[in-house]
């Protein structure tokens, strides 16, 4: 008999939730090959077998909460031990008679293991809420392995009329319309665990830090035409697109090294400066907000760090980030211009002190001198800071170095 446990997650993670069983009962599951998919604070991952054998018990359910180091289904060494196979949810204390009653779990397959398409979690979870079958998605990496934008890309092929019509599958998270407290019809749905975490470091941010934001307007014009000049070139040479992150990521690098304490945070009695520049980068992914760090921004050229956000970017949206990818940082820089907002008062990321919110450009009429006006792209940028260790002075002189070297970006360059 071989249990499978709950591993060690990460330093700060002590507890997951069942997503979804990616081997049915019965199933034959070789060393290493994932078994069920977890549900963490900051990312999904899978738990994979530590020894071949065949799957023949399910101790947790879809939902469930789990710690590590608890067993949450069994495994038999022996092959024939599928013919034998039994489904239970049940706590190993209770009676027999007690047991009996209990629902069981029923496969989600009914093929066999060998002809079951290889996928990611992601992939899993995006066919199931879509109702597509793995079986029909083809898969555009040389390994054969299905990923979300291989089932993306199936739901916009032309539908066969020859094949029966599949019904959507229902979310396991979703919920049927409730009458509750309400006249009227309403549905509820369970917060997942990431959305939960959110919500509770954002409320403990708001209660901990002496939160102040401080705003100011950029003319990007000179990046805007440098970028028009040189990302064919820049394309070209480095198959990464030149964004606007890129000069961002290195106007606050500069703006830091200037402002250290902006790049700090506080332990208990103690400001702790750290002299490495980690930067993470806001990402809407489905299941919630989420922030990959570029480490050493302060060592990578333009292209790397481009390069280096598209990837996280694309694994943020695929969740297939890593929890080592999500951890550290020592300042964020939050985009929602990308959505259309015009300003906002961005929240610090704990226990960071200083993030920067970038905005929509827009543009506006610009008094050039008493006499001028001309119509510039103009994007307001603002600055959250905790003001128990970073004050108004330092605050609004690191925006506006920010705001100077973005309109005169080639400086970066000498800023490095």
């Amino acid at each position: 008999m071989i249990e499978l446990k709950v591993p060690e997650l990460a330093e700060s993670i002590s507890e997951g939730t069942v997503l979804q069983w990616l081997v049915n009962i019965g199933d034959k599951v070789n060393k290493g090959e994932g078994v069920v998919e977890l549900e963490t604070d900051k990312v999904n991952l899978e738990v994979g077998a530590e020894f071949t054998g065949v799957l023949t018990k399910v101790l947790k359910e879809p939902g469930d909460t789990v710690e590590v180091g608890e067993v949450i289904a069994i495994l038999e060494e022996n092959e024939t031990a599928a013919a034998a196979t039994t489904v239970s949810t049940e706590v190993p204390e209770r009676k027999a008679e007690e047991t009996s009653t209990q629902p069981t779990i029923q496969a989600t397959s009914e093929l066999p293991k060998a002809e079951r398409p290889i996928a990611s979690p992601a992939a899993r979870k995006l066919a199931r809420e879509l109702g597509i079958d793995l079986q029909q998605v083809g898969s555009s990496d040389p390994l054969g392995r299905i990923r979300p934008h291989d089932v993306k890309a199936h739901t916009q092929a032309p539908a066969k009329t020859d094949e029966p019509k599949m019904e959507k599958a229902v979310p396991s998270t979703a919920s049927a319309q409730v009458q509750s407290e309400f006249e009227k019809p309403v549905e509820r749905v369970k917060m997942s665990r990431r959305r939960q975490t959110i919500a509770k470091r954002l409320v403990e941010v708001q209660h901990t830090a002496a939160m102040l934001t401080t705003f100011n307007e950029v003319d990007m014009s000179a990046v805007m035409n440098l970028r028009k000049k040189r990302k064919d070139a820049f394309f070209e040479k480095h198959e990464v697109r030149l964004g606007f992150m890129s000069f961002f990521t290195k106007a606050v690098v500069a703006a830091l090294k200037q402002y250290p304490l902006l790049n700090a945070e506080i332990q208990d009695d103690e400001v702790l400066v750290k002299k490495f520049y980690d930067i993470g980068i806001a990402v809407a992914a489905p299941g919630g907000l989420v922030v990959p760090v570029v480490r050493d921004a302060n060592q990578k050229s333009f292209a790397e760090i481009e390069g280096e956000i598209s990837d996280l970017g694309k694994k943020a949206r695929d969740n297939e980030l890593t929890l080592k990818e999500l951890q550290g940082g020592t300042f964020t820089i939050t985009n929602g211009g990308v959505f259309g907002s015009l300003m906002s008062t961005p929240i610090l990321n704990s226990p960071q002190v200083g993030i920067l919110g970038m905005h929509k450009i827009q543009t506006r009429p610009i008094a050039i001198d008493e006499e001028r006006m001309e119509n510039r792209p103009m994007m307001y940028i603002a600055l959250s800071y905790d003001h128990r260790i970073v004050d108004g002075k330092e605050a609004v002189s690191f925006l506006a170095t920010v705001k100077e070297l973005l309109e005169d970006p080639e400086t970066l360059l000498l800023e490095g």
